[in-house]
């Protein structure tokens, strides 16, 4: 297939010849296997989820559910523009290749904040779960979690997709076990689920829901995962819309049922606040499962960092390859081993950089993480108003119902939710976006021949 036409304004722009591709050798299923393992269910629930019942209380599992359909419009935008824009690049590559090389820039920057912060939250949430055989430190335990995840990162990608597949089955068994446990001790009524009441006996507001939001955006968005594949997929044009909602599918299956389990068993919803599964599922059962239950969840963790490891080299070669960076950098990021098909260089300055990161406060990075991944649907979402325009007009791509009816209604979501974030959070992120658009300004924008998005031929 010919490749996809450059945006006017990087018509002039001629990208190096020959740039280096990624090995075509997985289908719907491998690929289904590796991004539902990023969207994490049990790392999600175990690790995301208790802070969301401290704040949110019995409105927990209505907060996912409003964030699984906000993800639904979400993913018809990702699957139209996955499919029409097969890259590495992910959001980046489809923003930039509809709308301009800017917009595509300062949506790499958004990916990037999220990519570097998310593995080292979700790798440090180990500790708690090893707590059951060894007491280590969070920090040292997450850096070791990052530096296991970037070994097995180096390898093929076909190898990985039976990996993680094996840690997913003995995650899904983790949530399973607390689901059924959750189940057999209900102890309140399930109108809690739609009216919602915090640990003080006090009620929770539309407003506080909304703002609860971009949290279980953060538990749910996973599913995105799929586009950063696209390049290795065979056949993208038919895998990548599948395999989008093949796990978004799945993965809200397997997060709201225990969510909702949880909170029927507790006895109320003062229960929910500084919540410890642990504890609960020792409860339900005995210390002998509690402890399997811990290590299953462990697990799951290390299942998670290997495939965001995975994710997030693949989004720094992508940038390397349409030359983000000064030159010297540009070569070395670009490198793919020639025995394994992977992006070593990148995949070692991710996974180091990630491990590092595991010795920084997680609460000044939490926040910001809620809000960059909600602007980063955001502009995803208003991607798709504008791929349908006669230079994309190409055969055999993936198309949303309803549109532009469901992007426009994302874009207003969004938007709505963005705006009811902290001050401090939203502060974080513009600064980021400025010092982005520095650099932009500064350096890519006077050199025509940087940043040409690269779509590989299939």
């Amino acid at each position: 297939m010919p490749r996809t036409p450059a945006p006017p304004e990087a018509a002039t722009a001629t990208a190096p010849a020959g740039p280096r591709t990624l090995t075509r050798s997985i289908g719907v299923g491998g690929g289904t296997l590796l991004t539902l393992s990023c969207v994490t269910p049990a790392s999600s629930l175990f690790v995301l989820v208790p802070p969301l019942f401290g704040e949110l209380g019995t409105g927990t599992a209505l907060t996912i559910t409003l964030a699984v359909l906000l993800c639904v419009g979400v993913a018809f935008c990702y699957s139209e523009l996955g499919t029409l824009v097969p890259s590495a690049g992910g959001e980046y590559a489809m923003v930039t290749t509809v709308a301009n090389r800017f917009a595509g820039w300062m949506t790499f920057m958004l990916s990037f904040v999220v990519i570097l912060v998310v593995p080292p939250i979700i790798a440090i949430g180990v500790s708690d779960y090893l707590a059951a055989v060894v007491d280590i430190n969070p920090s040292v335990a997450g850096a070791a979690v990052m530096l296991a995840a970037t070994v097995m990162g180096l390898l093929n990608l076909r190898s990985n997709a039976w990996i993680t597949g094996i840690f997913l089955v003995i995650e899904l068994v983790a949530i399973f076990v607390v689901s059924l446990l959750a189940f057999t001790h209900t102890s309140q009524s399930p109108a809690v689920l739609v009216k919602p009441t915090l640990g003080g006996g006090g009620t929770i507001g539309l407003i506080a829901v909304i703002a609860g939001l971009a949290v279980a955006l953060f538990v749910v968005q996973g599913f995105s995962t799929a586009v950063y594949l696209a390049e290795e997929m065979r056949e993208p044009r038919r895998t990548v819309a599948r395999t989008v909602f093949w796990t978004l599918g799945i993965s809200a299956l397997v997060i709201l049922v225990p969510v909702v389990a949880i909170t029927l068993a507790v006895p109320d919803a003062a229960s929910l606040a500084g919540l410890d599964l642990t504890a609960l599922v020792v409860g339900w059962s005995n210390t002998a499962v509690g402890a399997a239950i811990s290590l299953c969840i462990a697990a799951a963790i290390v299942n998670a960092v290997i495939v965001m490891v995975i994710q997030n080299s693949r989004v720094l070669f992508s940038s390397a390859r349409d030359r983000a960076w000064p030159e010297p950098v540009n070569r070395a990021m670009s490198v793919v081993g020639r025995r394994y098909g992977s992006p070593w260089v990148a995949t070692l300055v991710t996974g180091l950089s990630e491990a590092v990161l595991c010795f920084v406060p997680v609460d000044t990075l939490n926040g910001v993480t809620g809000v960059a991944v909600v602007a980063l649907y955001l502009s995803v979402a208003a991607a798709a108003l504008g791929a349908r325009r006669a230079a994309h007009r190409k055969p055999h791509v993936w198309r949303m119902p309803a549109w532009p009816v469901v992007p426009v209604l994302a874009v207003a979501a969004l938007l709505y939710i963005l705006v009811e974030q902290s001050a401090l959070d939203l502060g974080i992120t513009a600064g980021v976006l400025l010092v982005s658009a520095l650099y932009w300004w500064g350096y890519l924008r006077r050199r025509p021949g940087r940043w040409v998005v690269t779509v590989p031929q299939e």
